[in-house]
């Protein structure tokens, strides 16, 4: 995120596209829902669903899954057209604008044919661009909604394009604010845990980073990028990947097309995982290690809004388990390194001294309510919102996105579009929230599916149904429901009896990696 938690009450308009927030992040959720009952704020939702939040939206509309950039493309243009954006920040603090420019006027964005490509009304788009344009500081969320298409850096850099000309990113209240997926997502990737970077996003082919953590680490480093999850998954497939380490993912049921990923781990040579239960993934493993939870141990986590917070053991862990850290520094010595960290102190001063957006983040000053990088010294306060004055790079770099389809569409044989996400009562793949019987009985497997197609196909509710994509088939019961798009089905992922992740598709973004679980083409028949 850009911005802070604290800044969502500071905006006139929010825009929500891309996230079911009640459903995955129900905090952010309710500070919206506060904003918009205090009156200072109105929303505007765009999804297939008609999530929770649009009952709190000035304006929803429901588009197709995969037409986001068509969407925002369009905003722009009639933002643009009527002159609501911000002609001096676009002039002081941005560049590429004429490039950009000359695709977003193009015909194709009109509101006439964005209708046509997304399924939103031509009126409605107009009044969503002028509530949003004419706004003084609007924020944009989103979620795994605009990430995880073969669009996904497209769409990403849409929203960016969107808040730059309207001159929201580096002010309070304003921003992009993607909300992560999980509680310590942003810690992780932080932290390196990314093919590209070493932590703090120093790039593995810059040579001065490689030669700055080679003297750290005492050690000599690869320079070479390296894989994505999905891409390892593929590696164990083929052959190319002879061995995972799996820590705290379960990618039986979290990756796409999960009959490649099984013939994977039962390829692979060898297995270790390390979590804090026996997950479906761990069924395959060689070598099981038990790792402590949350409360167990002492550490940090980093949350959406950047925020690094302590967290401070209260229980030991079980007779056996030991930290993520002791269990992996175990390891390294075992494979002939000789690490030497004694607490997690000695983890967090090396982080302070290789990781400059976290230089003044001491175990010591982060308090009761932590501090947001960035944060390069002990003197500096953290960083509420980014790109204040200027941007990172300098100018920002507007850059003309167009419009494309996703790598599925339906057709005659699959006529609907499958798409997926999350509901509030489980968590993930389950493996800590389907462990509590009554979030079990609260909600359980489903199959969201339109009045409209469920009486075509005379579906009723309840009934379980056979849902197929070119990847498999599952079973599921229907939810009949007015909340969702004509011709758009939903299936939340967590559940290992309908695994929708059987259907989903695993082609990437070229760019990011990441598959495009969002879009697939589908079919439902009743069980006879």
């Amino acid at each position: 995120m850009t911005n802070d938690i604290a800044g969502i009450k500071k905006a006139d308009v929010i825009l929500i596209i891309g996230s079911d927030t009640s459903a995955a992040h129900p905090v952010i959720a309710a500070r919206i829902k506060q904003a918009v009952r205090e009156g200072t704020t109105k929303v505007i939702v765009i999804d297939p669903k008609e999530i929770v939040m649009a009952d709190y939206a000035e304006i929803y509309a429901a588009h197709r899954p995969g037409s986001d950039v068509a969407v925002m493309n369009c905003m722009m243009q009639e933002i643009l057209k009527n002159g609501w954006e911000d002609k001096e920040y676009i002039k002081e603090r941005l560049e590429g604008f004429e490039e950009f420019k000359a695709e977003i006027m193009k015909e194709k964005y009109s509101p006439e044919n964005v209708e046509i490509l997304s399924g939103i009304k031509a009126e409605t788009l107009r009044k969503i661009a002028e509530l949003f344009g004419k706004a003084k500081t609007a924020s944009l969320y989103y979620a795994m909604g605009i990430t995880q298409h073969t669009t996904g850096r497209d769409n990403v850099w849409t929203t960016a394009n969107l808040q730059m000309i309207c001159g929201n990113l580096g002010v309070e209240g304003g921003g992009v604010n993607p909300l992560r997926g999980q509680s310590n997502v942003q810690g992780a990737c932080d932290m390196g845990g990314l093919p590209n970077v070493y932590p703090g996003y120093q790039k593995v082919v810059d040579a001065n980073a490689q030669a700055k953590f080679e003297k750290a680490w005492n050690c000599k480093l690869d320079n070479k990028t390296g894989i994505t999850v999905t891409e390892m998954i593929d590696g164990a497939y083929d052959g190319t990947v002879k061995a995972l380490y799996v820590m705290g993912e379960n990618p039986f049921l979290s990756d796409p097309d999960q009959k490649h990923v099984i013939a994977a781990m039962e390829k692979v040579d060898f297995m270790v995982v390390q979590d804090m239960f026996i997950t479906e993934t761990a069924e395959f493993a060689d070598v099981i290690l038990p790792a402590a939870a949350y409360a167990e141990k002492d550490g940090h986590f980093t949350n959406t809004e950047r925020r690094v917070q302590r967290i401070n053991k209260v229980i030991e862990p079980p007779e056996g388990v030991k930290t993520d850290w002791e269990i992996v520094q175990l390891i390294a010595n075992a494979m002939g390194s000789d690490w030497n960290y004694e607490t997690v102190k000695d983890i967090t001063k090396e982080i302070n001294q290789l990781t400059p957006q976290y230089g003044g983040i001491t175990w010591e000053r982060i308090g009761r309510f932590g501090l947001q990088w960035p944060c390069p010294n002990e003197e500096h306060p953290g960083t509420p919102y980014l790109h204040k004055g200027k941007f990172a790079r300098g100018k920002g770099l507007l850059s003309p996105i167009a419009f494309k389809e996703p790598d599925e569409l339906p057709d005659e044989e699959y006529p609907l579009i499958l798409t997926t996400g999350r509901v509030l009562q489980q968590f993930h793949t389950g493996t800590m929230s389907r462990k509590t019987e009554g979030l079990n009985n609260l909600a359980g497997p489903m199959v969201m599916i339109s009045v409209v197609d469920a009486e075509q196909m005379r579906i009723s509710n309840s009934e379980i149904v056979k849902i197929a994509t070119r990847r498999g088939e599952i079973t599921a019961p229907a939810f009949v429901t007015k909340r969702i798009l004509q011709g758009v089905i939903y299936i939340p992922f967590h559940y290992k009896e309908s695994p929708a992740n059987v259907l989903t598709n695993p082609a990437l973004d070229p760019i990011a990696k990441i598959p495009e679980y969002k879009v697939c083409a589908a079919r439902i028949e009743k069980v006879l």
